[in-house]
């Protein structure tokens, strides 16, 4: 089998999602990692927009099957269908149709709701040229509100995973934003749920191997950690 190209950058969730996807259904894959712009490498320069033509990471090249996909749901779903035979991070076929709901329902409140909000605190907390208190304020209220609805989910689980029937994509989807509360400035200390699953993920060797590939490139480039 011929590695697969994730195409991504240093920083952001949305690779790492797919990251962790490949990692647990052991494919072989190589990480080409761009830079934000439009210079050299860049994810606006024209030899990654043809490959994506929103510009965006991560993006995904699968030379077993010659099929190119891009936005991370998509990817991920690309993925679980193509590879994941054994339903490792997926509903099996004996699923019942409220399984199946339910992995694309929480799948999609991070991707719509809760991703989005993460991403609006921390562009104003982080990035906006101007101190905007309002903005700030409205998304610290709203990603807590997202926290409140998450942490009556995990509880079902008692904090292993998103779904109770154990780790699956869903938790691959939510892991890489959440761990960017702290870069947020969010104080989540009250979410018991949250911080068991959060540091259980966390110590997956998964995760490190991720964690040490990507220090090491942005150690290179002196880029900030989140």
């Amino acid at each position: 089998m011929k590695p697969l190209i994730l195409h991504g950058h240093h920083t952001g969730p949305n690779p790492y999602k797919v990251n962790l996807v490949l990692e647990y259904l052991k494919l072989p894959y190589d990480y080409k990692l761009w830079v934000l712009g439009d210079g050299p490498k860049g994810v606006k320069s024209a030899e990654f927009l043809k490959i994506n033509e929103n510009g965006r990471v991560p993006a995904l090249e699968d030379p077993n099957t010659g099929v190119v996909s891009w936005e991370s749901q998509a990817v991920i779903n690309y993925l679980l269908r193509v590879y994941d035979k054994s339903h490792t991070l997926s509903p099996g076929p004996d699923a019942s149709e409220q399984d199946r709901v339910d992995y694309d329902k929480w799948t999609a409140f991070l991707t719509t709701t809760f991703g989005p909000m993460m991403g609006q605190r921390n562009w104003y907390v982080n990035y906006n040229a101007t101190d905007n208190p309002d903005a700030k304020k409205r998304y610290e209220e709203q990603c807590l509100r997202c926290f409140d609805v998450l942490e009556g989910q995990l509880a079902k689980s008692d904090g292993k995973s998103v779904l109770p029937g154990g780790f699956s994509a869903v938790d691959c989807h939510f892991w890489p934003w959440l761990r960017q509360y702290d870069y947020a400035q969010l104080d989540v200390s009250k979410y018991t749920f949250f911080q068991k699953w959060f540091k259980e993920i966390g110590e997956r060797p998964e995760v490190k191997k991720i964690d040490e590939f990507l220090a090491k490139e942005k150690e290179k480039q002196g880029i900030k950690s989140m």
